[in-house]
């Protein structure tokens, strides 16, 4: 609910996921915690729709909402990526729509920068996996059962030319994050063009790479660090530990 260009956080994420022309319908999954009570008036008081369930079973909590809206392919936008561009997402539903998967991403491998993050997948294959998946970190990430079993799943990817994956962070976990992210939108974000595309900010930060610098000390850190013992699929290039960490 920080504020971006006078608007909360999660405003500017429902308006640039809007942005995308794509045939499918918003809505917010978040948890029945009363902290969580604001996000629901939130989101109804913006017309979108919300669903509300596990805490750390999100596995769980999508399965329930997607069956809630009798979706039939479900596409999975993490909410901390408020820079997230909408010609990605339509480009992933077209890669989806191009073939017979069972789910797509861009994140496997991962080649955009951290914050672009969209999966696309049948609702059988989520239901396979909420009927299969037993480890914690596929409870709690959702899609991790789908793209570890490439053996049952046809999947698939999309790959940018370029992989700052794991040198450009545009996601929000900590401080430095939301003031790297307000600074972007106090830098491109106006009345007349609120959509700013990936391209804008590189350019951006080319003109000023110190922007790049507020959160740079954590670029390429994500939940992958804690389960490298136990995921198939991902090893230590595809993410950091922190300094003095201990995983």
């Amino acid at each position: 609910m920080l504020p971006l260009a006078g608007k909360p956080l999660l405003s500017r994420m429902f308006e640039r996921v809007e942005a995308a022309n794509v045939d499918a319908d918003l809505a917010v999954i978040t948890s029945t915690e009363p902290s969580d009570d604001p996000i629901e008036q939130f989101a109804k008081d913006d017309g979108v729709l919300c669903y509300r369930g596990h805490l750390r079973d999100v596995l769980d909590r999508h399965y329930q909402a997607a069956k809630y809206f009798g979706a039939d392919v479900v596409a999975k936008i993490p909410s901390d990526c408020p820079l997230i561009d909408p010609e990605i997402i339509e480009r992933v539903f077209a890669r989806f729509d191009e073939g017979s998967y069972d789910y797509v991403s861009n994140l496997h491998p991962a080649t955009y920068p951290d914050g672009n993050d969209v999966e696309v997948f049948t609702m059988s294959a989520l239901e396979e996996a909420w009927r299969n998946a037993e480890k914690d970190f596929e409870r709690e990430h959702t899609t991790p059962y789908i793209w570890e079993h490439s053996d049952r799943f046809r999947i698939g990817n999309l790959s940018w030319e370029r992989d700052y994956s794991m040198s450009h962070r545009w996601t929000i976990d900590y401080p430095e994050d939301y003031e790297f992210i307000r600074t972007v939108y106090d830098e491109l974000y106006s009345e007349t063009r609120p959509i700013f595309s990936m391209q804008d900010i590189l350019d951006l930060l080319d003109r000023k790479p110190e922007i790049a610098q507020i959160n740079a000390h954590y670029a390429g850190v994500n939940w992958y660090r804690k389960h490298l013992n136990a995921l198939k699929t991902i090893d230590r290039s595809q993410t950091r530990i922190l300094e003095g960490e201990t995983v």
